[in-house]
């Protein structure tokens, strides 16, 4: 491989979907559909490629939109005349029991969180879902592997202050990871912090033998002591987000409820795809996060449509919807769980912290 360049979005095959063109009359008539835009019907029209699948998407966009209002429709009959209560996704909510309580604890389950466009939810779903994980008695550590610091930030660190931080552990191999993870403040959840010193790892680690595995082999002592790793990663395809996915088993993609956040995950899947081919083989999405949900905008309901249509069952059934809460939390310096533990917010986390747990670490 010759560098980080080769997962970049330079000379990527992956489709782009053009931009959605709503028929007012249709809306007001109640009967909406989505069509594609007029440049985009035409025979030579690309296709998205997802979870091995191709389909035009002059002829995905072009679907009626059937999902079914929150505020209007809840639940749905069946042939038996029994009610089957529908989620925010249009499809019936499964049941999501609390996690079963573990005897031992130990060989731990990287999960990243990735998305190369900022502002999606990364942080947020990693602070809060680490936070309701420890809740149900999992041992949580979150690594903060973006320059910014933000996840540090959320839990009321100052990424200024910090003598040790990710980056020492990351370019310097007398440092321990024992010397760098601090408490969170919430119980059974540590951290691993970091700041702008991290930026200066990328160009480092260019020259460095084996450059992708570097954070594999640092969080590797670690394994054995916690039941889930979320890595929080940095808004791009660079070399530090390679190392995350080369060190996880798993992908938890946070997305917008939003159409320029929706055209940007075709990219993200085929660097994924890569990483798995050349570097990680049992890496896998272990699904699509739905955030900042506003069941009462159509544009909202259009995105999750779409969202399910393109990955099906890897869209997660709960959905984190906007609220106020989130950003106080945050300047509060903790998660929503403990700062408004009663909130949809927090409901929320705990509902996907359910789900992660039911997919992927109790299977």
């Amino acid at each position: 491989m010759s560098g980080p360049e080769s997962f970049g979005a330079a000379g990527s095959s992956a489709s782009e979907v053009p931009p959605l063109v709503v028929n007012p009359a249709a809306v007001m008539a109640g009967d909406a559909t989505v069509i594609a835009h007029p440049a985009s019907r035409d025979s030579s029209a690309p296709e998205v490629t997802l979870d091995g699948q191709s389909t035009p998407v002059q002829e995905t966009l072009q679907r009626p939109l059937t999902a079914p209002r929150e505020e209007e429709i809840e639940t749905v009959s069946t042939a038996e005349d029994t009610e089957v209560v529908l989620g925010p996704t249009g499809r019936p909510m499964p049941d999501l029991p609390e996690p079963t309580p573990l005897a031992a604890h130990g060989h731990a389950r990287v999960i990243s969180m990735c998305n190369q466009k900022g502002g999606v939810g990364k942080t947020t779903t990693t602070i809060n879902l680490g936070a309701a994980l420890a809740e149900y008695g999992r041992k949580v550590l979150l690594v903060d592997f973006d320059p910014q610091g933000s996840l540090s930030v959320g839990l009321g660190l100052n990424p200024h202050e910090m003598d040790l931080t990710v980056y020492n552990l990351l370019m310097d191999r007398e440092v321990r990871i024992e010397d760098v993870v601090v408490p969170s403040g919430v119980a059974g959840m540590d951290l691993l912090p970091s700041n702008i010193d991290l930026s200066a790892a990328e160009v480092q680690l260019v020259h460095e033998v084996a450059r992708e595995q570097t954070l594999q082999r640092v969080i590797g002592p670690t394994i054995a002591t916690y039941d889930v790793i979320l890595i929080d990663c940095q808004p791009s395809l660079g070399l530090l987000t390679v190392n995350a996915l080369t060190a996880s088993d798993g992908v938890i993609v946070p997305l917008e409820c939003e159409y320029f956040a929706l055209r940007g995950v075709a990219l993200l899947k085929t660097t994924i795809d890569k990483v798995r081919e050349r570097l990680n083989p049992r890496l896998e999405i272990e699904g699509v996060l739905g955030t900042m949900f506003d069941g009462r905008t159509l544009h909202s309901r259009e995105v999750m449509q779409r969202l399910v249509q393109a990955w099906g069952e890897k869209v997660f059934h709960t959905v984190i919807r906007r609220t106020v809460k989130f950003s106080d939390s945050t300047v509060a310096g903790e998660p929503i769980t403990a700062y408004a533990t009663a909130s949809t917010g927090a409901e929320a986390y705990r509902q996907l912290a359910r789900e992660v747990s039911q997919r992927c670490l109790d299977a």
